[in-house]
């Protein structure tokens, strides 16, 4: 009984300690900062985890049940209106859990300004102190449940539009980083091996990318214009693929290749590819049926709309999205760069200072957790939240499909505004993938290595 007792205590301690006491068992010589970053990133993903079930049709008529939730919501210039609203009941409970989700991240963003080190009294409300993480989190949730409505939902959407569009453009450089380092890797091991396998495996993987990218093309105008009309899509499309042909041939331009010889069509493949994705999704909510064949319309009024769109309310631009969602932000948690610049890109340096932990460690051969951040973070704490944050904002757009309600509150609507966000964060991670390749040769003082 007292064994019990004690393993009991143990794990208490466990939950309200540090994040090496709470996963020693399972990490073999892993690092306090990786530990960390992936148990806060679980959170997030439990969070995503209860929209998505919000969303689901059956749990959806279900949220009629919560107090004020629905009633009153038809407020519109002090006149009350009875609205139907049950046909985006889910969509406003999403709104809810991620106004929850960013508003936790934005409070731990704060709390860390400015640590330096793991000697920081902070530092250790960052490792440790788990379960009540998970309680303030709980707390946030319940309480945001209880927002008035009013025009909580139709604000908090230009938020998310504003966190959605920097996470992509977050989304683009981590996948410049993982181009550069699997590029790295590959030419790295071609020249070790002396084996031209890799570089065949290179151009294979280059190829398929770039046959990808053309296909998708070719399906955006088949399914997105038409031979009449749909001028925005068909210039859309069309720029895009003419602004990822240049990235292209830049890339493999012999002075960029003097200047960064790692540069290759891998890593503009692999952005090409991003970037008809965002295209694709962008296409998605055009807000014109006839261009739009994925377009969905759900009136609050009309119950046998909503019964046909419950079938459809998750599309494949979502679902994508959600994959890239989930593998950028593991990445984010995990990601060691061996590229200096997206390091301070990203504010991330990684620190030497725990290396002789993990030696010991590793020839202890047992599983335990180290401490890497006694001389200084491996990461910076406060944009590691903030990039939570957005991811949170930009999960909780893409389980909405960016619509959001019109004037009236009865309809949900796919805005103009969903469509230029997304093109326009395209631009943007095409021309800084572009000054990338550009900037060792029109800084030429700098050090690009």
């Amino acid at each position: 009984e007292s064994s019990d007792l004690g393993m009991l205590s143990l794990q208490v301690s466990c939950l309200c300690g540090s994040a090496p006491c709470l996963l020693c068992g399972c990490c073999p010589s892993a690092k306090n900062s990786t530990i960390s970053r992936l148990l806060f990133t679980f959170f997030l993903f439990l969070g995503t985890l209860v929209s998505i079930i919000m969303i689901i049709p059956g749990v959806e008529k279900e949220l009629h049940k919560l107090p004020g939730f629905c009633e009153g919501s038809g407020s519109v210039l002090g006149i009350q209106t009875h609205v139907d609203c049950s046909s985006f009941l889910g969509h406003k409970a999403v709104y809810r859990m991620g106004f929850a989700m960013a508003a936790f991240f934005f409070l731990f963003a704060v709390l860390m300004v400015c640590v330096r080190s793991s000697k920081d009294p902070r530092a250790a409300v960052q490792n440790g102190f788990w379960f009540f993480k998970f309680l303030v989190l709980v707390g946030i949730t319940v309480g945001a449940f209880y927002i008035p409505d009013g025009a909580f939902t139709s604000v908090w959407f230009y938020f998310g539009v504003v966190g959605s569009s920097l996470f992509i453009l977050i989304q683009l450089i981590l996948l410049i980083d993982f181009a550069h380092s699997w590029s790295q890797l590959w030419l790295r091991n071609a020249d070790e091996s002396n084996a031209k396998g890799w570089y065949a495996a290179l151009c294979i993987v280059t190829f398929i990318f770039y046959a990808i990218s053309i296909a998708g093309v070719v399906l955006l105008y088949v399914y997105y214009t038409k031979p009449e009309g749909c001028t925005e899509g068909k210039v859309l499309i069309s720029i895009n693929l003419i602004l990822c042909l240049i990235v292209s041939v830049v890339s493999i331009l012999p002075k960029i290749q003097d200047a960064q010889p790692h540069s290759g069509l891998l890593q503009a493949s692999l952005i090409t590819l991003y970037t008809i994705y965002i295209t694709w999704s962008a296409l998605a909510n055009v807000p014109a049926q006839t261009c739009n064949p994925t377009l969905l319309v759900r009136n609050g009024t009309s119950s046998a709309s909503s019964t046909h769109l419950v079938t459809t309310w998750w599309d494949a631009p979502s679902i994508v999205g959600l994959v890239i969602f989930i593998l950028c932000t593991l990445f984010i948690s995990v990601r060691s760069s061996d590229h200096p610049q997206v390091n301070k890109l990203m504010l991330t340096e990684e620190s030497a200072a725990g290396a002789g932990g993990e030696a010991a460690a590793m020839e202890s051969g047992v599983h335990r957790a180290y401490d890497n951040e006694q001389d200084g973070v491996s990461y910076n704490y406060t944009f590691f939240h903030l990039c939570l944050l957005l991811a949170a904002l930009y999960i909780m757009m893409t389980l909405t499909n960016w619509y959001r309600p019109d004037e009236s509150l009865q309809v949900l609507m796919s805005p103009w505004t969903a469509v230029w966000v997304k093109i326009c964060s395209s631009w943007a991670g095409l021309l800084l993938y572009l000054w990338t390749l550009v900037a060792p040769l029109v800084l030429p003082d700098r050090d690009f290595s």
